[in-house]
């Protein structure tokens, strides 16, 4: 069994349908929100990690 990484493993037209599941579950105005924090917690992750070294 090979393993690959799930990026890897996904084609174009996957991406597409999962892209277009998550703006029917979450709204066009919800998406730069959920953008935006994640934008934040990586950024905070990264000045964390960081700072512990």
């Amino acid at each position: 069994m090979l393993h690959t990484p799930l990026l890897a493993a996904l084609g174009t037209q996957e991406i597409v349908v999962i892209l277009l599941v998550v703006l029917l579950l979450f709204g066009g105005k919800k998406i730069p929100e959920l953008l935006g924090g994640l934008g934040k917690g990586i950024k905070e992750f990264k000045d964390g990690k960081d700072g512990a070294e």
